[in-house]
C-alpha cells in the first residue's frame, strides 16, 4: 500500500532566513491589471523537471534551482502556488483568498515586483514554469469556510486528520472552483501550467465509518474525483490552459480506487497529463514480490510502469502519463545518485522520457542528472 501523497510538504519546509522582504500587493501584476503582455514558455517536448517548495520560491534558493537548471537536463520547475496549508505564493487578486488571508496568513508572500522577476527570469532561461496548486487538503480555507470541509457522522462537525486537521469535502463544487481561479491566476501572471495535487479524499481507513457526504448523491468516490477533475478541465481548457494532476502511484496496480476516489480509469482521460507518484519508498514490503522496494529503484519503476502502460492504452483519449520519481531518502538504503539514476533507466526502458523529482525540501542530487546540452 501507498503510504502518501506528497504529505511532507509543510513540514519539511523550513522558512529562510534570507526570504525577501514581503508585504507588497499583488494588484499591479493580477490577472485584472497585468503590467505589461506575459509571454508563455511552450510545453518541452520532453519535460524533466523539479520540485520547488513555497520557502525555496521566497528565497534566493531560487536562484540556485535556476542555475541547476541552466547547467543540466532540467527545463521546468513545478512551484507551490497553493501549499498544503493553503497559503498562496503570491497576494492574489481572487476574493476568496484575500477574504480567508490565503496569500498573507503566514506574513510570507512574493512582492508582484520578485514574482515578475522569478517568471521572466524562466522565461528568458527557457525554464518551464508549473504551478503546483494543492486541492482538498486545505486547513486554511476547511477551518475559515466549516461549510466546505467534510463533517463528522456524528455532529457533523468538521472531521480531523491524524494531524488534527480539517479537510475539504471534495463534493463541493466550491472547493474546485476556488482551485480553478488559482490556476486561471496563476496561467495569467506567466505559469505555462497548471499542476493539481490532492485531487482526492484524505488516506485514513477510519474516514469511512466517521464521516458523512450529504452531497455524495449516491456516487462512489471515484466518479467525485472524475467529475471534479472534468470540471477543472472544462472551466480551464477554453482559455487555453493545460490541466495535470498528480495521483498516488500505486492507482496504476491497484483497481481498486483505494478508498480515496482515484481509480486509473476514471480519471486518467480527465485531464492532459497525469502525473503518478511512484516513489519505491511508499511500496509495502513485499510489492511484486519484492521484499524491500525502496531497495530496487529499477525494479519497481519498472513494474509500475508496465502497469501505466497497461491500464492507459484501454482508454480512449487518455492523458499523457509523467512520472515523479524519489530524490529523497526515506528509509534503507540512503538514495544518492545511483538510486535516482535507476529510475531514470526504469522509465527510459519503458518509453517515459520526462520525469520530475520530488524532494520535500527542494535539495537535489545533481551528479543524478545529465548535463545539458
Amino acid at each position: 500500500m501507498l503510504a502518501c501523497q506528497h504529505e511532507r510538504d509543510a513540514t519539511a519546509q523550513t522558512p529562510l532566513s534570507n526570504s525577501p522582504v514581503v508585504g507588497d500587493s499583488l494588484r499591479s501584476t493580477s490577472v485584472d491589471s497585468p503590467v505589461r503582455a506575459i509571454t508563455h514558455v511552450p510545453t518541452p517536448d520532453t519535460l524533466r523537471g523539479l520540485y520547488v517548495n513555497r520557502w525555496a520560491a521566497l528565497g534566493r534558493k531560487f536562484t540556485d534551482l535556476i542555475g541547476v537548471a541552466n547547467r543540466t537536463e532540467i527545463n521546468a520547475l513545478v512551484i507551490d502556488v497553493k501549499d498544503d496549508r493553503g497559503f498562496l505564493l503570491y497576494r492574489s487578486s481572487i476574493p476568496l483568498a484575500r477574504e480567508i488571508g490565503a496569500d498573507t496568513a503566514d506574513g510570507h508572500w512574493l512582492s508582484g515586483p520578485r514574482l515578475r522577476a522569478i517568471l521572466d527570469s524562466m522565461v528568458a532561461h527557457d525554464i518551464y514554469p508549473i504551478a503546483r496548486i494543492v486541492v482538498a487538503k486545505d486547513p486554511l480555507l476547511a477551518r475559515k469556510k466549516l461549510d466546505l470541509a467534510i463533517k463528522r457522522k456524528s455532529d457533523l462537525k468538521p472531521w480531523l486528520d491524524k494531524n488534527g486537521d480539517p479537510w475539504l469535502d471534495p463534493h463541493q463544487r466550491a472547493v474546485w472552483q476556488y482551485a480553478a481561479d488559482i490556476a486561471r491566476e496563476a496561467y495569467e501572471l506567466g505559469f505555462s501550467e497548471v499542476q493539481f495535487d490532492y485531487v482526492r479524499f484524505p488516506d485514513e481507513k477510519r474516514l469511512v465509518t466517521e464521516t458523512v457526504y450529504p452531497l455524495a448523491k449516491g456516487r462512489s468516490r471515484a466518479q467525485v474525483i472524475r467529475e471534479q477533475l472534468g470540471f477543472l478541465r472544462d472551466t480551464l481548457k477554453p482559455h487555453g490552459i493545460r490541466v495535470t494532476a498528480d495521483v498516488f502511484g500505486l492507482t496504476a496496480t491497484d483497481t481498486s480506487d483505494m478508498g480515496i476516489g482515484q481509480k486509473w480509469e476514471m480519471f486518467v482521460d480527465q485531464v492532459d497529463v497525469v502525473l503518478p507518484m511512484v516513489y519505491p519508498s511508499h511500496f509495502a514490503h513485499g510489492t511484486y514480490r519484492i521484499r524491500n522496494p525502496n531497495a530496487h529503484p529499477y525494479a519497481i519503476i519498472d513494474h509500475v510502469l508496465k502497469d501505466v502502460i497497461a491500464r492507459t492504452d484501454s482508454v480512449p483519449n487518455a492523458a499523457r502519463i509523467i512520472p515523479w520519481y524519489q530524490d529523497f531518502t526515506l528509509g534503507q538504503p540512503r538514495y544518492r545518485a545511483a538510486q535516482i539514476r535507476a529510475q531514470k533507466k526504469a522509465g527510459y526502458d519503458n518509453g517515459f522520457q520526462s520525469w520530475i523529482l520530488w524532494n520535500p525540501k527542494s535539495n537535489y542530487t545533481l551528479a543524478a542528472l545529465e548535463p545539458r546540452r
